[in-house]
């Protein structure tokens, strides 16, 4: 993909501002109740890490690990916990915190599963929104961007294996 160049969407600086926002909006949502952010491996751990730092309140972080994409760009539409929750959620308000919710089968996936394992209440939060590509009925309940229909990668998206690590968004243009 290096023969193509890098097209920035989104800065470094412009995600720090809205995790701040979205942190005080959270923040503001969860105060006096008991919090369980489930960060969704491995897309979401760079935004899960600077997203609780962002919030003010005691706050439980749990890690579940799905799969829907391989190394593949489209979903297969099918959801696989690979990793599965690692504590008893009962009686938690559980946010659960995604990378990009695309197709929306995932996120509506794990809401549901969450919501079976008798939380008191579930959430959604996404770094990325992209509708246009949405399969099923979910909406965000807290989301960083809503973006065009066009393959993203950084700050915690792949390609193949890599580019996680890159502190912005970008897609690829022809050189």
């Amino acid at each position: 993909m290096e023969e193509k160049s890098r097209n920035i969407l989104i800065s470094e600086d412009q995600i720090k501002a809205r995790i701040k926002e979205l942190g005080a909006n959270i923040e503001q949502d969860y105060k006096d109740k008991k919090l369980y952010v489930l960060s969704l491996l491995r897309g979401s751990f760079i935004f899960t890490a600077d997203l609780v730092r962002a919030i003010d309140l005691p706050v439980k972080i749990g890690f579940m690990t799905t799969s829907s994409y391989g190394d593949s760009e489209e979903s297969s539409g099918n959801v696989k916990i690979v990793n599965d929750l690692p504590d008893d959620i009962t009686g938690y308000d559980v946010l659960v915190v995604d990378d990009i919710i695309d197709t929306g089968i995932t996120m509506k996936f794990v809401m549901e599963y969450v919501q079976s394992k008798g939380a008191n209440s579930v959430k959604s939060c996404s770094l990325l929104d992209k509708p246009d590509r949405r399969a099923v009925d979910v909406t965000p309940d807290f989301c960083g961007f809503t973006i065009p229909d066009v393959f993203v990668v950084g700050y915690g998206l792949n390609y193949g294996d890599y580019y996680r690590n890159v502190p912005y968004i970008f897609n690829w243009e022809e050189k």
